[in-house]
C-alpha cells in the first residue's frame, strides 16, 4: 500500500473516533433520569454496521456491535415507529425525531446522522428510575444467555412482526433469502399439517434443507419462538422409511401373510401376501386398521373360525394379542372353504407385534393322506399271520405287525425307551430255545455283514416252529419275518440247534 493510501486511512480512523468522542461527550453532559449505571439508550452504525452502544441499549434490543446490522434495529422498533427508515442515513449532518404510536418506553427516536455515521439515541422516561442496579445485571446476564444459545428464538407481536430475536436466529436470517419486510414465518417454511411443529429453512437453491422442532408460547401478547435443529432426527427417520420400503419390498415376492402393528396397536406394514390371504381390501389395510378392527374384518369375511360364543369374542382377541405380545401365539385355523392356515404371533422391537399367516392347506392334506395311507398299510400287515418287526439302519425297532405282538409280546409304540435290537434278541432268546445264530442278526441289522437275505430255523418254547427270514430293504433298514416253518418241514430240535454261521440257509 502507498504512503499516501495509509495516510488516508488513517485520517478517515481518526476522524471517525473524534466523532464518536463527541457524540458520547455531548450526551455525557445531560442530566442522568436512570440510576448510576444506567444511561440512555445509544447506539452507533457505520455504513448500516452496528460499531457501538450503550449498555442498556445492547441489552434491552439483543444486540452486539459487529454481529448486527440496522435492519435488525428496524425490526425491533418498526411496529412502535412506523415511519422508521428502511437504511441508515448518511451524507451530509441531518437530525431526524420520531414518536412512538403506543405510551410505552422510550416514547421518542432521535436519529443523527453524519457522513457514514448514524446514530440512535432513545432518550430514557421517569419509568426508568425504578429500574435498580440489580435489575440491571439480571437484564445483562438475560441477555448473555440469550445471545450465546445455539437455538434460534425471536418475539413477534400481534400483528407478526418480529420485535426481539437473538444472535442465532440474526445468523440463520443472514444467511437466508428472507423479505426483511415480512415477519418470523418468512425466515422458514410453512409447518405441514402432518408436522405442525416441525419447520424447513432453505439457506440457497443448491443447499440440503435445514430441519427445526418449533416451539411457540404466548406472554402478554407476545408470541415466543424458539427452534432446535433436529437433522439428525430427520435423517434417521429418512433412513427409517427407506428400510421399511426395503423390507416392503423384499416381503412383497414371500407366499406367507405379514401384518405388523406399531406399538399403538395399528397396522404399520403388510405384503401383498396378506390380501390375497386374507381376502382383505387393499384401502381397508392401508387405512391403518387396529388389531381389534383387523380380527373383526378377518371374522367378517369368514377367514377365521367362527367364534363359538360372541359375547366373548372380544376377550378372546385381547387374549390373542397378549399372547402374540409374548411370542406365545400360534394356532391352526381349520377354515369352512376346507384352507387351512398357520397363524403365529411375534413380538417386534419398539412394541411392534407381527402377525404370519401362512397356508398350509397343501402340507396339511399331504400329511393327512400320508398318514390314512399308514394306517392302512398297518391294518393290512395286521391281517397277515406272520409276525412282521423292522429295524431301522442304527438297529432300533420301528415297526411291527399284530401278529409280532402278540408272539413276542413286543410293542415299540407302548415302551417308553426304545426297543434296540440287543433288546430284541434278548426277548428271543428268552422265549426260544437256545440259537447261536442271534448274534449274526445283530450283525445284519447293523450293517457290519452281508447285506444278503437269508433265514434260519428258531424254535419257541411254546407254539409252532418258526423261520427268520432277514432282508434288507430301503434306506439301511431290516426286514426279520417270522412265519410258521411249512407242514412237513422237521421240527427243530430245541435241544441241538446250529452251531455256527455257516448253517445259515438262503432267503427263498
Amino acid at each position: 500500500m502507498a504512503l499516501p493510501d495509509v495516510i488516508i486511512v488513517l485520517a478517515a480512523a481518526f476522524t471517525t473516533a473524534l466523532a464518536a468522542l463527541w457524540w458520547l461527550s455531548t450526551n455525557a453532559g445531560r442530566p442522568a433520569a436512570a440510576p448510576p449505571g444506567i444511561d440512555d439508550m445509544s447506539l452507533l452504525f457505520e455504513d448500516g454496521e452496528l460499531i457501538h452502544g450503550s449498555d442498556s441499549a445492547l441489552t434491552r434490543f439483543a444486540l452486539a456491535p459487529g454481529h448486527h446490522q440496522w435492519e435488525d434495529i428496524r425490526e425491533a422498533l418498526l411496529s412502535r415507529f412506523p415511519e422508521f427508515p428502511r437504511t441508515a442515513r448518511h451524507g451530509a449532518t441531518g437530525k431526524l425525531t420520531l414518536v412512538a404510536e403506543d405510551g410505552d418506553s422510550p416514547s421518542e427516536l432521535r436519529i443523527t446522522w453524519r457522513d457514514a455515521l448514524c446514530w440512535l439515541h432513545l432518550p430514557q422516561t421517569r419509568a426508568a428510575e425504578e429500574i435498580t442496579q440489580e435489575t440491571f445485571q439480571k437484564l445483562a446476564a438475560l441477555r448473555r444467555a440469550s445471545e450465546t444459545s445455539p437455538n434460534p428464538a425471536w418475539q413477534t407481536n400481534a400483528a407478526g412482526r418480529i420485535i426481539w430475536h437473538n444472535r442465532a436466529y440474526g445468523a440463520l436470517k443472514r444467511k437466508a433469502p428472507a423479505d426483511p419486510e415480512c415477519g418470523g414465518a418468512a425466515l422458514f417454511s410453512t409447518p405441514s399439517p402432518e408436522h405442525p411443529n416441525r419447520v424447513c429453512l432453505r439457506c440457497g437453491d443448491g443447499d440440503k434443507p435445514d430441519w427445526y422442532a418449533l416451539t411457540t408460547t404466548t406472554e402478554d401478547n407476545v408470541q415466543v419462538y424458539h427452534a432446535t435443529c433436529i437433522n439428525a432426527v430427520v435423517v434417521a427417520e429418512e433412513a427409517q422409511r427407506n428400510f421399511v420400503q426395503t423390507l416392503a419390498k423384499t416381503f412383497a415376492h414371500l407366499s406367507i401373510g405379514l401384518a405388523i402393528f406399531d406399538r399403538n396397536g395399528q397396522l404399520a406394514l403388510f405384503n401383498p401376501a396378506l390380501v390375497d390371504l386374507t381376502s382383505l381390501p387393499a384401502p381397508f389395510l392401508s387405512a391403518r386398521p387396529t388389531m381389534v378392527s383387523f380380527f373383526d374384518q378377518l371374522r367378517e369375511s369368514r377367514r377365521m373360525p367362527e367364534p363359538k360364543n360372541y359375547k366373548n369374542w372380544r376377550q378372546e382377541i385381547a387374549e390373542v394379542i397378549a399372547a402374540a405380545t409374548d411370542g406365545r401365539y400360534q394356532e391352526t385355523w381349520s377354515l369352512e372353504n376346507g384352507q387351512t392356515y398357520s397363524i403365529r404371533g411375534r413380538p417386534h422391537p419398539d412394541g411392534a407385534t407381527a402377525f404370519l399367516i401362512e397356508d398350509i392347506t397343501a402340507e396339511v392334506t399331504l400329511t393327512r393322506n400320508f398318514r390314512a395311507e399308514l394306517e392302512q398299510s398297518q391294518s393290512l400287515l395286521d391281517k397277515l399271520e406272520d409276525g412282521f418287526a423292522v429295524f431301522s439302519a442304527s438297529g432300533v425297532l420301528t415297526f411291527c405287525n399284530a401278529a409280532y405282538r402278540d408272539q413276542w409280546k413286543q410293542d415299540p409304540d407302548k415302551s417308553f425307551a426304545e426297543i434296540t435290537i440287543n433288546d430284541a434278541i434278548r426277548v428271543w432268546q428268552k422265549m426260544s430255545a437256545a440259537n447261536p445264530l442271534w448274534p449274526d442278526v445283530a450283525e445284519f441289522v447293523m450293517g457290519r455283514g452281508d447285506r444278503a437275505g437269508w433265514n434260519m430255523p428258531v424254535a419257541p418254547l411254546q407254539g409252532v416252529a418258526l423261520t427268520c427270514e432277514i432282508s434288507a430293504i430301503a434306506y439301511g433298514a431290516t426286514l426279520l419275518r417270522f412265519r410258521p416253518t411249512p407242514v412237513g418241514t422237521a421240527r427243530p430240535d430245541r435241544s441241538a440247534m446250529p452251531s455256527a454261521c455257516d448253517r445259515r440257509q438262503p432267503s427263498n
